[in-house]
């Protein structure tokens, strides 16, 4: 017989900030990468992505091989990109491209999202992030998802705030996919883009009441399709942990 215990989130606390404060209190570190090395594993890629929960633009991975020695990126403070500022992942980003043995980064538009789902995408992206790795990788960690590559891997819940490796793709592909909409809002000013980056926050959602959807945004996301006056879906994407990576600054 097992028994389920749930912990008790205070009064006033929303769930989003309850899991904040639990991911803070964990420690990032290349634990779960000198384990691997234990069992023979050498060329060992941390792969994390971004903006899976955005209502605009393409969802971007990243898969990074760090070297064995990584104490400068703890000492920086090295952890899942949401609870870092701007100016600390772009420090991060920086150190990471110059330590780093082999860094892919690949991005999946919004076109091909709304024709296989986020998902799918999100499978799509990683895979490509990797095989771009030279050398390939014998061994991925990846923060709670698995791809079509032939290499072992390692499913790690809350990966990016535990595994350094992890950490490191979640910062680089957050600083790449936070350049390209900052790029993109010149197009679309009236959007709001440099402020949220094409997240759910309510200035974007009424930009899109007011204007509609960009060919940029996500149609098959409920808050999109909504807004969009010559939207003809019966049904929409919609997940209570849908727009759960939006950065805490923004």
């Amino acid at each position: 017989m097992s028994t389920l215990f749930r912990v008790p989130i205070p009064t006033g606390v929303t769930k989003a900030t309850a899991k904040q404060k639990m991911l803070r209190q964990l420690v990032c570190s290349n634990a779960p990468e000198e384990a691997l090395r234990y069992h023979g594993y050498r060329v060992i890629a941390g792969v994390d992505e971004v903006g899976r929960g955005a209502l605009f633009g393409p969802v971007v991975a990243a898969a990074v091989i760090l070297p064995e020695k990584v104490g400068a990126l703890s000492r920086m403070g090295l952890t899942d990109s949401k609870q870092l500022d701007r100016d600390q992942r772009e420090k991060l980003d920086v150190k990471i491209r110059s330590m780093a043995i082999a860094i892919g980064v690949a991005e999946i538009d919004a076109e091909t999202i709304d024709r296989v789902n986020i998902y799918q995408a999100t499978r799509i992206a990683m895979l490509e992030a990797v095989n771009q790795l030279n050398p390939a990788p014998d061994h991925l960690i990846l923060d709670a998802m698995q791809i079509d590559h032939p290499c072992a891997q390692t499913k790690l819940y809350y990966g990016d705030a535990l595994c350094l490796s992890i950490a490191a793709a979640s910062v680089v592909a957050k600083v790449y996919r936070d350049g390209l909409v900052r790029d993109m809002d010149a197009r679309y000013p009236q959007y709001g883009l440099a402020n949220h980056k094409g997240y759910a926050t309510p200035e974007h959602r009424k930009a899109l009441r007011e204007h509609g959807p960009t060919p940029l945004h996500r149609r098959s996301f409920a808050p999109v399709a909504a807004s969009d006056r010559n939207a003809t879906l019966e049904l929409v994407v919609e997940s209570g942990d849908l727009f759960l990576d939006e950065p805490l600054e923004e």
